[in-house]
C-alpha cells in the first residue's frame, strides 16, 4: 500500500467549503507564490456516480493518459473503475495500486515489442489492434492475448480526431485483418472504436455502434465464436458546460438496438476528460505587466504557460474556460488583455485577446476545467517548476472513501492546506518566496518608484 507524503495527502474540508474559498485562503496566507492546482475529489466522485446512473451498461476503463495523478487513480480504483493503459509505464502505475490485470485493457493499437512483453508478464490479456504487423507481433510474443479490432469511425466535429492515426476501415480493411487473425490462430473477442477526443457530435456513437455490429457478424462468420466485448472508446465531454446526458441517450438507444442485454456482450468505454476535466482548478499569479505604446491591450505575465499546464488545451484548440480574477473588483475598468506564460519562448501565450478587469502585479487568476491533458504533458522548460497539486475532499465523501482499497485512512489529513504548505516551505531551502505586495503599486508609475523597488527587493 502506498503511503502518501504530507503534501500528497487529501485535505479534509467542511462540506460547504468551495474550491475558490480554499484558493483564497492559500493566497491570503502568502505562503505560496508558484502556481498550484486544487484537485476536488468530490467532483470526481460525483462524475462516477453520474456515469453509473446514466450509462449503467457501460463499464468505464479510465484513460490513464488523460491525467495520471496518483490520487486520482487511487480514487477511481477505490470506486471500482477499470483502466485503459497505453504503455508499460501506465500498466505498472495502475497495477502498483493493487488493481487486478483483468481490470486493464492495453488499448494502444500500435505497441512496442517490449511493452507487449511486459503486458504478458503482468497477465494483461486484453489489447487492441488495427493492422497486420501488430497481429504478427502479438502472435510471436503474446499469442494467448485476447484481441479487440479497432475500427475507424470519426465524428464530424471533435477537439482531436484520432482516426488519422488509429483504426482500420470497417469495410475495406477489417475483413482482411480478421481473416489473418483467424489464420494465425489468434483470439479476436471484440470491436473497439474512438469517435474523437472531445466529441461534439454525439450521433457519431450511433454510426460507430452500427458499424461495430457489422464487424461482430463478420467475425462470427469467420469462426470467432467468442465475441463478447464492445469498446465504445472515449470522446465524452467533461467540462462544466456539458452534460453526459447528451451522449448517454444516444449511446443507450444504439446499444439496445444492436447490442441488447440478451446479446451477452460486455460494453466498455475509455473516458478520460469526462472524469478528470472539472476536478482540477489552476491558480496562477501575475508577476509582470507590459503596456506597449500604441497598442490597446495590456499584457499580463503569469507563472504558468504553454509549456506547463496549457500545452494540451492549446494544441487541442479547445476552448478554455475564461480566466477569472480570484478577487473580483466591480469598480475596476474592463480592458482588452492578453495572458502570457513565464518562459522565454515566443509560443508561450495562453490567451491572445480577452476582456478582463484591470489588474496589478501580485493579483491571482484562476482557470477551471484544467484536469484533462494538462498535468501529464507539462514540462519544466526554462527551469520553471510544475504546478503542485493539493487534493481536497469534504467530510461527507471522506467518510465514504476512507478504507476503500486502495484508499486508506493514511491518505487523508485534517490539517489545513496552508499549514501543510508552511511546513513544507520551512523544510525546503530552495523555496524562496518573494513578497510582491510592496511593489504592486509601482506598475502605473515605475520611474517614480524605481528606487523604492530596488530597496524593497534588497538588490
Amino acid at each position: 500500500m502506498r503511503i502518501c507524503g504530507l503534501e500528497e495527502k487529501i485535505h479534509v474540508v467542511d462540506n460547504d467549503v468551495t474550491v475558490k474559498e480554499i484558493i483564497r485562503d492559500i493566497v491570503r496566507s502568502k505562503e505560496k507564490a508558484d502556481a498550484f492546482y486544487i484537485f476536488d475529489i468530490g467532483d470526481l466522485v460525483n462524475k462516477v456516480k453520474i456515469w453509473k446512473e446514466q450509462m449503467p451498461r457501460v463499464k468505464p476503463f479510465y484513460a490513464v493518459k488523460c491525467n495520471d495523478n496518483l490520487l486520482l487513480l487511487e480514487t477511481l480504483a477505490a470506486l471500482g473503475l477499470c483502466f485503459d493503459c497505453a504503455s508499460k509505464v501506465e500498466i505498472k502505475k495502475v497495477m502498483d495500486l493493487g488493481v487486478d490485470p483483468s481490470r486493464i485493457i492495453f488499448a494502444n493499437p500500435i505497441k512496442m515489442v517490449s511493452h507487449i512483453k511486459y503486458a504478458m508478464s503482468q497477465c494483461v490479456n486484453l489489447t487492441t489492434f488495427d493492422n497486420e504487423l501488430e497481429l504478427y507481433k502479438i502472435k510471436s510474443i503474446h499469442p494467448s492475448c485476447k484481441l479487440v479490432i479497432r475500427i475507424r469511425c470519426d465524428a464530424s466535429s471533435s477537439l482531436l480526431s484520432l482516426g488519422v492515426k488509429f483504426g482500420c476501415d470497417p469495410y475495406t480493411e477489417a475483413p482482411a485483418l480478421l481473416s489473418l487473425a483467424r489464420d494465425l490462430d489468434l483470439s479476436v473477442v471484440g470491436v473497439s472504436f474512438h469517435v474523437g477526443s472531445g466529441c461534439t457530435e454525439p450521433t457519431a456513437f450511433r454510426r460507430a455502434i452500427s458499424a461495430s455490429a457489422s464487424i461482430f457478424r463478420l467475425a462470427e462468420q469467420l469462426g470467432f465464436s467468442n465475441m463478447y466485448v464492445l469498446n465504445i472508446g472515449g470522446g465524452f465531454l467533461g467540462n462544466k458546460n456539458s452534460s453526459l446526458e447528451q451522449f448517454s441517450d444516444i449511446v443507450n438507444d444504439a446499444l439496445n438496438e444492436w447490442f441488447p442485454p440478451s446479446s451477452g456482450v460486455t460494453i466498455i468505454a475509455e473516458p478520460g476528460r469526462y472524469f478528470a476535466e472539472t476536478a482540477f482548478t489552476l491558480a496562477t499569479k501575475i508577476y509582470s505587466i507590459k503596456n506597449r505604446p500604441n497598442e490597446e491591450h495590456i499584457m499580463y505575465f503569469i507563472n504558468e504557460g504553454f509549456y506547463g499546464s496549457f500545452r494540451g488545451p492549446i494544441l487541442e484548440q479547445s476552448t478554455l474556460v475564461p480566466p477569472k480574477p480570484l478577487f473580483e473588483n466591480s469598480a475596476s475598468p474592463v480592458v482588452k488583455s492578453s495572458l502570457w506564460g513565464p518562459t522565454g519562448g515566443a509560443l508561450d501565450i495562453i490567451v491572445d485577446s480577452i476582456n478582463l478587469p484591470r489588474m496589478h502585479m501580485g493579483d491571482w487568476i484562476t482557470f477551471e476545467n484544467l484536469g484533462a491533458y494538462t498535468i501529464p504533458v507539462a514540462c519544466t522548460f526554462n527551469g520553471f517548476p510544475l504546478s503542485k497539486i493539493f487534493a481536497v475532499v469534504n467530510r461527507r465523501i471522506w467518510h465514504k472513501l476512507k478504507n476503500l482499497m486502495p484508499i486508506s485512512e493514511e491518505h487523508f489529513t485534517t490539517e489545513p492546506i496552508v499549514a501543510t504548505i508552511k511546513r513544507a516551505r520551512a523544510e525546503s531551502s530552495d523555496d524562496v518566496l518573494w513578497d510582491d505586495t510592496d511593489i504592486e503599486h509601482t506598475i502605473q508609475y515605475p520611474c517614480l518608484h524605481l528606487k523604492k523597488v530596488f530597496t524593497s527587493l534588497e538588490i
